[in-house]
């Protein structure tokens, strides 16, 4: 009966989950992250980066919410590393996930992370945080409402969170717009920079992660976008030991302490040309995003070749332009 109560609701609510018809007032697009590496252990180096974007309206109130996550795993047996290995997300794996096979949920966790976005629709960080929880059996932080706890039976602490700084993104963009709009979120993930461990030294495993949060008109040009990215370390022995953690925050949230402009040539910190790029995005379709000229520096990196642009915008625009466009892509 549960599951039939669980699907039925499902069902609800994808009848009603999409975009939204704006009416020409001002609303903000917000993004937040939560890491954690706490699931690295022996033989395994796991980053789980939980991503929500949010549109607000003038009251602060969820017009519409993305969420998913970057669960990044690595098999460092005997201290390998695969430096070509890809990643997909949460919401990328669908039912791949296989939450449902192992475990006695009722609907994946796409499927879930779908209904929490139709929840937070209408309500404030503040009523999010205080929605009523409880630890189950398996320590996992759960709704106590039951009807709630039938279509969102995983655990809501890291969307509750990430909603949370979502809504309080200081950095958050303020737009105007008219008619059917959709909205997404997306990520991408690379090991390429990680290093197996040595007699002589240690490795480190280097999953490093861009997202995107983008609002589309009903043209398919861009309204408002937002970019950041993670670059967790994690280090590990010849025995595949986990050792030191690094991560100090994302790029945006370091600012000036990301330190681009004191250890490179560049101008602008990375969060102020990330701003400069999705600036930029503003009015162009993914076509017209992934069709921009770009080069290669001195240092390797594609830069673009138009040099206003690049004024504003020196480092490298390629991962940044595909997680831009994949986003779009998702966008509903």
């Amino acid at each position: 009966m549960k599951k039939i109560i669980a699907v039925a609701l499902l069902l609800c609510m994808v009848l009603v989950m999409g975009g939204w018809s704006a009416n020409g007032e001002e609303y903000k697009l917000g993004m937040g992250i939560v890491v954690s590496t706490d699931s690295s252990a022996t033989n395994n180096a796991q980053v789980d980066a939980t991503v929500a974007a949010v549109v607000l309206d003038k009251d602060g109130k969820i017009v519409a919410c993305r969420i998913d996550c970057a669960q990044s795993k690595m098999d460092v047996t005997d201290g390998e590393v695969d430096t070509a290995k890809t990643f997909l997300s949460k919401a990328e794996l669908k039912e791949d996930y296989n939450m449902v096979k192992f475990s006695d949920a009722t609907l994946e966790w796409y499927q879930q992370a779908a209904n929490f976005e139709e929840y937070a629709v209408g309500k404030t960080a503040e009523e999010i945080l205080a929605e009523e929880t409880v630890l189950n059996e398996e320590g996992h932080t759960v709704f106590v409402d039951e009807a709630l706890h039938a279509s969102v039976s995983i655990s809501v602490s890291d969307f509750q969170q990430a909603v949370a700084k979502a809504c309080a993104d200081e950095q958050a963009v303020a737009f105007t717009a008219d008619g059917e709009l959709t909205f997404a979120v997306a990520c991408n993930t690379t090991a390429e920079e990680s290093v197996a461990a040595t007699e002589e030294a240690d490795g480190v495993v280097k999953m490093y992660t861009e997202f995107a949060a983008v609002v589309v008109d009903g043209d398919g040009k861009v309204v408002a976008a937002l970019e950041d990215a993670i670059q967790p370390q994690i280090a590990i022995d010849e025995d595949g030991e986990i050792g030191d953690i690094t991560f100090r925050g994302t790029k945006r949230e370091l600012k000036e302490d990301y330190n681009m402009v004191k250890f490179s040539d560049a101008t602008l910190e990375w969060y102020e040309q990330a701003a400069n790029f999705v600036q930029y995005a503003v009015g162009k379709t993914a076509e017209e995003l992934s069709g921009a000229e770009l080069q290669l520096n001195e240092e390797g990196h594609l830069v673009f070749v138009d040099e206003t642009l690049r004024a504003s915008v020196s480092i490298s625009v390629d991962g940044m332009t595909d997680v831009l466009v994949k986003a779009m892509s998702y966008a509903r």
